[in-house]
């Protein structure tokens, strides 16, 4: 009789259970658009908390780490019970920061980026992200996409696109609409398989080739459109997207905020309340006894 071979579920399942996996939130203080952000708590709760109480959710990462440069994040997060490490403050970018504390890491394998301004990016989400690195072990890097159903988001420069083969890989990353559609159609944003991609925040990466990566020089693509993925492409690297229907919103303005802010309510069911001229509410002194 011929072996029966394990299915590609339970060889998924078998990796799942040998790969560890961790989430580090990059966090920094200084935002362009919206000053420290993170410690924004109209809520009841910093920004931060909110993030990383909802990566916490996720059941394949066995931790969550705060990554940052600043003192006052970091008491902020040990304040709420969260862990944290200090990173140096001449890093470039998130990434660098993440791969800062990944070296510090030599037993994981595979490393999530959550974006510390992302609060109601799923536990779904972060799994997935995980899983696809999982279920191809030949893949070094992986992102997540949603479906594109409005132009204006489809031409918001601020929104990033992303457009893949039909293997699931990333071909571009780009602030422009992509694909280019030379006769223009409203039915095409309807389209299913969808035709236009915004690209999400969020990335796993392969514990050896994130730090590699953190090394690599910045391409003139990466330049151009100010976008960090595009330097992994550049170098002859694949990124592994899934399309999810889950558009996550991350609090880049003080109107992304208050729109977070009054969701929060709702879900809560939390009677609204004064807000200050500026919108904001002073982050609580932690107590001595939380440190």
């Amino acid at each position: 009789m011929s072996e029966t071979l394990p299915s590609t579920t339970a060889n998924s399942r078998n990796r799942a259970a040998r790969t560890t996996c961790q989430i580090v939130i990059p966090a920094r203080l200084a935002s362009t658009r919206l000053p420290r952000k993170l410690l924004l708590c109209e809520t009841g709760k910093p920004l931060i908390q909110h993030t990383y109480e909802s990566a916490c959710q996720a059941q394949i990462p066995q931790g969550t780490i705060v990554a940052t440069d600043h003192e006052e994040i970091a008491t902020t997060v040990r304040a709420f019970g969260g862990r944290v490490a200090m990173t140096s403050a001449d890093l470039a970018s998130g990434t660098d920061r993440v791969a800062e504390v990944a070296s510090r890491l030599p037993d994981v394998d595979i490393v999530v980026n959550v974006q510390g301004d992302e609060p109601e990016l799923s536990a779904e989400s972060i799994d997935r992200v995980a899983q696809l690195l999982i279920e191809r072990p030949t893949a070094v890097m992986s992102t997540l996409a949603t479906p594109i159903r409005d132009r204006h988001t489809l031409e918001d420069p601020a929104c990033v696109k992303v457009v893949v083969d039909q293997q699931g890989r990333a071909l571009y990353f780009s602030r422009s609409p992509i694909p280019h559609v030379r006769e223009w159609n409203d039915a095409l944003l309807r389209a299913d398989p969808p035709l236009f991609l915004l690209h999400l925040g969020i990335y796993a990466y392969r514990r050896d080739f994130l730090l590699r990566l953190a090394k690599m020089p910045t391409s003139p693509l990466e330049q151009a459109e100010k976008l960090e993925q595009l330097r992994v492409l550049d170098s002859g690297y694949q990124i592994v997207v899934d399309v999810v229907d889950e558009p996550t919103v991350g609090i880049d303005t003080l109107e992304d905020y208050k729109a977070f802010v009054q969701r929060h309510r709702q879900r809560n069911a939390i009677p609204p309340t004064s807000i200050d001229g500026h919108g904001l509410a002073p982050l609580p002194s932690p107590s001595p006894t939380s440190q």
